[in-house]
């Protein structure tokens, strides 16, 4: 009688499972709440974001540290995965035309952000890129250290110390991947203060803008010549 009874309780316990938790989610990001009292379900998003001002997460890497809107220090490295970026050239922030790598992440508190490097940082991030295409990886399915490394110089005859953004990973939670891929596909991740419309764009990855700042293909700026007015003018 023991041998019969253990299959069938084994049997029995994925059906227990399916009723204790009939429902999923309609995407990754989305977290459900049941109301008490009407037994309503609700989803909302796990991830706060306002289009276009993500929370800016500032690479002081002449401190070499990181910061909140220059104010509240992070620490001397972060650690997130990405959820989308871009590695572009553009004169953008006063700063000169420079080669940049701008990264979305959320942070722990589910805040979406946004981090820029540029100059030998960004020369290091696309060596790691290549690294993580021999792994079979995408920057999307990583969790990314970065920690700036202190490097000497001089300047006008005096020593002089700067910092350069080093970048590490470990393959991140798939299940984390899953969500921040699903709200990039369906949010447009990008930065207002860094578009010019002059960017020359190297690598793009779950970065998209709106359609209002999409440039109008040229030949919907010009309008279709008539048919039977071509047959005219060949007849001529």
């Amino acid at each position: 009688m023991a041998t019969t009874t253990k299959p069938a309780a084994a049997k029995a316990a994925p059906a227990a499972t399916e009723t204790a938790n009939p429902h999923q989610p309609s995407r990754a990001y989305m977290v459900q709440t049941v109301d008490e009292d009407t037994g309503d379900l609700t989803e909302t998003p796990r991830f706060r974001y306002l289009p276009g001002h993500p929370k800016q997460i500032r690479a002081d890497l002449k401190a070499g540290v990181f910061n909140v809107n220059g104010q509240t220090v992070l620490g001397k490295s972060i650690s997130f995965v990405p959820m989308a970026l871009r590695i572009f050239t553009d004169n953008i922030l006063n700063m000169g035309r420079k080669t940049w790598a701008e990264i979305y992440f959320a942070d722990p508190a589910g805040h979406i952000c946004a981090v820029l490097f540029h100059g030998y940082s960004v020369e290091n991030l696309q060596k790691l890129n290549a690294e993580l295409f021999y792994d079979d990886l995408n920057l999307n399915e990583v969790l990314l250290t970065v920690t700036p490394s202190k490097k000497q110089t001089e300047k006008d005859g005096k020593p002089a110390t700067y910092y350069i953004a080093e970048f590490s990973y470990v393959p991140a939670d798939p299940a984390q991947v899953q969500a921040l891929r699903e709200f990039a596909e369906d949010f447009d991740l990008y930065r207002e203060e860094t578009l010019t419309g002059t960017a020359e764009t190297r690598i793009v990855q779950g970065y998209r803008l709106p359609a209002r700042y999409q440039p109008e293909p040229q030949a919907q700026l010009q309008a279709a010549p008539d048919p039977q007015q071509q047959a005219e003018a060949t007849h001529q």
